[in-house]
């Protein structure tokens, strides 16, 4: 049975780490010279993992290794509980127009806005 994972395109990082890993084969003394370049000019056209991997069949640790492939569709951006952090500064800022004209008339309430923001990006950023 094939791995499907076999067939996932590489790419620059990838070719990047697989010829650091070859160097240190050939700095053990498992390859010489003439095989790190024959090699290592496979490494840099191959397109796939399946590709990439044939080339490190017959040696031993360290090999490159592979991230999970991240899916691109059908995630939110953010988890749907916290969807709504990113409307607390835009209805502070609302708050406060509605509440100069309607109540204060005091141009520094205006600064509650920044000031909100900055303790919001703090909490916020103890959090995470």
């Amino acid at each position: 049975m094939s791995d499907p994972s076999r067939d996932i395109r590489i790419g620059d990082t990838e070719r990047q780490q697989a010829l650091q890993v070859l160097g240190e084969h050939m700095s053990a003394g498992r390859i010489d010279i003439t095989e790190y370049g024959d090699r290592s000019a496979k490494i840099t056209t191959a397109k796939t993992r399946g590709e990439l991997m044939a080339l490190f069949y017959d040696l031993p640790d360290p090999r490159p290794q592979f991230v999970a492939p991240v899916p691109m569709f059908n995630e939110p951006a953010r988890p749907p509980a916290r969807r709504w952090e990113g409307a607390v500064i835009p209805v502070v800022g609302i708050a406060t127009v509605i509440l100069f004209f309607a109540l204060v008339k005091n141009p520094l309430i205006f600064l509650l806005v920044p000031a909100v923001a900055i303790l919001w990006g703090t909490w916020n950023g103890r959090r995470r």
